[in-house]
């Protein structure tokens, strides 16, 4: 668990890791698809996000489903991430 951390340019793995009280600053934050990653009172300034493995296939396939003509299921999945309803 980083408790108060602060992190400068660098990579940081995400995948089942505790971050409370800490400060992301130009990093690259890499999620590859494990245990989701916990933020409390976390500030993420202008960092990149880098999906690996089971995360990127995800991404993927939720592309190829909107493709596919899909889009009311991912329009769905978004609304419930950003709060906005959905299923």
């Amino acid at each position: 668990m980083a408790d108060g951390a602060i992190y400068n340019h660098e990579t940081v793995a995400l995948d089942g890791e505790v971050f409370s009280s800490c400060e992301f600053r130009d990093c690259r934050l890499v999620y590859s698809g494990g245990e989701p990653p916990v933020f409390t009172d976390c500030k993420i300034d202008d960092c990149e996000w880098k999906f690996e493995n089971g995360a990127s296939r995800t991404l993927a396939f939720l592309k190829a489903m909107w493709g596919a003509g899909g889009k009311a299921p991912v329009q769905g999945l978004i609304k419930e991430i950003t709060g906005g309803g959905g299923r």
